[in-house]
């Protein structure tokens, strides 16, 4: 998996720091990113604060874990609704 550079906090802090009037390309030179990275973070974290963003990324990774429970069950879906079309 890869691993990432900045923690939620870090990226609440940037996004505060460019809605007080900062430039971007100030912010990114400052900060070693892109400023395609900064416009994505944007995107994602806008308007939250490092609370909101540590709870997306909680239930991020519990969508992820209850996605991978599904995708087990439906071979076995599929298995049992074969049986009930077999004519006995």
């Amino acid at each position: 998996m890869k691993r990432k550079r900045f923690a939620e906090g870090q990226v609440i802090g940037v996004l505060k720091e460019s809605e007080a009037g900062a430039k971007v390309d100030d912010l990114c030179r400052r900060h070693g990113i892109s400023t395609a990275t900064v416009y994505a973070w944007r995107k994602k974290y806008g308007g939250m604060d490092a609370s909101e963003a540590m709870r997306l990324r909680e239930l991020e990774a519990e969508n992820a874990r209850l996605k991978r429970i599904v995708a087990g069950q439906v071979p076995d879906m599929s298995e049992m609704k074969e049986l009930l079309e077999k004519h006995w």
